[in-house]
């Protein structure tokens, strides 16, 4: 369940991101002699790589959790 809201999350920021960097990038590269033209893959292989890195950060932290030892929590408590 947090997965979703997480991904939910990554794929709004991407939506809102994506527009903003074609934007500032086409911006910047205007200044260069050589034009260089962006490919819609390049925004989303981007979003895949940050929804991996997402999954994979929340995966291990719930698999550490589900794991722990609830005396060992309390111990310290």
């Amino acid at each position: 369940l947090i997965m979703n809201e997480f991904l939910v999350i990554i794929l709004i920021a991407n939506i809102i991101a994506w527009p903003v960097v074609y934007y500032v990038m086409n911006k910047w590269f205007q200044n260069f002699v050589f034009k260089i033209s962006f490919q819609w893959w390049i925004f989303v292989l981007s979003g895949l790589f940050t929804a991996l890195i997402a999954v994979l950060t929340i995966g291990y932290q719930s698999i550490k959790a589900a794991t722990a030892d609830p005396v060992d929590s309390l111990k310290y408590e």
